[in-house]
């Protein structure tokens, strides 16, 4: 269904119209030219690149509610580190986070008094423990079968108020 006439996506296609007046190919190939991959959060309060102090092009950038390291994520790291040179990978939360704000109960129930949707047959996969579920999350990565041995797998936390990274190895 063709949305052109609608008006919900006026911004967006104003935007892109802007954008798009002073774009040029600048000739990428897709690869991570800085053989990165990362996994964040959706939250509107990150910006990747700027976080990470990269360009468009230099990473994978992965994101999901809550950065988590799901079947679909490890899906797109094999083709990402078979496919197009990402040989580092970054699991970075953040701090503020809604996924660690509630249980799993919690965001149903929530979901269910807002719109009357019953979502229990999904699994959003809150954070009670943010440090354990990144440590788990990072593991995850590190022992999955697809994903070569000397991929450099780390865990980062952002800090939404300062802007910081805090690295670990765990």
């Amino acid at each position: 269904r063709n949305v052109m006439n609608n008006p919900t996506f006026d911004d967006v296609l104003a935007g892109n119209q802007r954008f798009a007046q002073s774009y040029h190919e600048p000739g990428m190939s897709g690869r991570a030219a800085k053989h990165l991959a990362l996994i964040t959060c959706m939250d509107s309060r990150i910006d990747p690149l700027a976080v990470m102090g990269m360009d468009a092009g230099d990473m994978k950038i992965l994101r999901n509610a809550g950065a988590r390291v799901t079947d679909d994520v490890l899906r797109t790291l094999v083709l990402a580190t078979y496919l197009l040179d990402v040989n580092r990978i970054i699991v970075m939360p953040h701090t503020g986070c809604r996924m660690a704000k509630s249980t799993e109960t919690q965001v149903h129930e929530t979901i269910l008094e807002r719109s009357g949707v019953d979502t229990r047959s999904l699994e959003f996969r809150t954070i009670d423990d943010p440090l354990r579920t990144l440590e788990a999350d990072v593991q995850r990565i590190r022992s999955f079968p697809f994903i070569p041995d000397d991929v450099a797998v780390a865990g980062a936390m952002y800090d939404v108020e300062t802007g910081l990274l805090t690295l670990y190895d765990f």
